[in-house]
């Protein structure tokens, strides 16, 4: 098995953990959770016994309202700011979710674009698509909506057609592809032209020492894929994407570290004296258009 399908695997293997550990029941009737599990992985993004999932959803954008609408065990405590705040979506679109996990953000977005939309998410891990299969019929009982659906693929490899997607959304999985230009070239394939990029993702400020990229829980923990801001830039343009804007959230990052996550306290005993994990890493606001071309009324 090459490198990059060790990684690969290593983060599949993580993911498919905090599926399996995370799974939360809620009554129906009663508003009651029970809990069948807890997580065991707390390399990966967001994941860890220090900060509950729901207070670190609502530090990086998340409404108390929005969370309780969802069902209990979608929101995993994997997420590092709130894309479909930032999507602007509309009735009637098709959003894409990169990397859907339990289908935190789908479930957020299917009510924005309505019944006559569509909510995709995308996952290359079996057991994420198990579990947010699973709660579509909780987002089908509260909401009185069918627009959702999950496909099992690797975002390298979107299982999409060209230019059938709306809005691109995504949180905190990017970092992850180990190809970030291939991602990029596929998201610009699946989007109509005029249509948007909405991504929450991880990046950095200046370069990881050798010693913190070395960390191999960091691959699944969101920063030892991370790059740079103006290397994520410089992606975007190569994909052909324009109107770029990388705005840092210094929420996600202070949330952790402050939680004294276990991550983020190897990676800052790693740093150069006096330089926190927050001037290295950050959660970034990613805003992204697909040009006009020749389309009719798309601009």
């Amino acid at each position: 098995m090459s490198e990059q399908e060790t990684i690969r695997q290593r983060i599949r293997d993580d993911y498919t953990g905090i599926a399996q550990s995370s799974t939360v029941t809620r009554d129906m009737l009663t508003g009651e959770t029970e809990s069948s599990g807890s997580c065991c992985c707390a390399g990966a993004c967001g994941v860890t016994e220090s900060i509950d999932a729901g207070v670190l959803a609502q530090q990086i954008g998340y409404t108390k309202e929005e969370l309780e609408s969802l069902p209990s065990d979608a929101n995993m405590g994997l997420s590092c700011g709130n894309p479909a705040a930032i999507a602007a979506l509309k009735p009637g679109e098709v959003v894409l979710d990169l990397g859907s996990g339990g289908g935190f953000d789908i479930f957020l977005a299917g009510p924005k674009v309505g019944e006559t939309g569509r909510a995709i998410g995308v996952d290359m891990t079996p057991a994420m698509i198990d579990k947010a299969r699973t709660n579509i019929a909780h987002y089908t009982k509260t909401t009185g909506l069918s627009n959702v659906e999950f496909r099992l693929g690797e975002i390298e490899h979107i299982p999409a057609p060209n230019s059938s997607v709306d809005v691109v959304i995504s949180n905190c999985v990017l970092n992850l592809a180990i190809d970030k230009q291939q991602v990029w070239n596929e998201i610009a394939r699946v989007l109509k032209p005029g249509g948007r990029v909405a991504v929450s993702d991880i990046g950095l400020l200046t370069p990881l020492p050798e010693a913190v990229k070395s960390i191999v829980e960091s691959w699944a923990g969101c920063v030892s894929g991370a790059i740079l801001v103006d290397e994520m830039r410089s992606q975007i343009e190569m994909a052909g994407l324009g109107s770029i804007e990388l705005t840092p959230k210094p929420e996600y990052v202070r949330a952790l570290t402050e939680a004294n996550d276990p991550l983020y306290g190897k990676i800052q005993a790693l740093l150069p004296e006096g330089t926190s994990a927050a001037d290295v890493i950050t959660s970034l606001d990613i805003k992204a258009t697909k040009g006009c071309g020749c389309a009719p009324g798309c601009c």
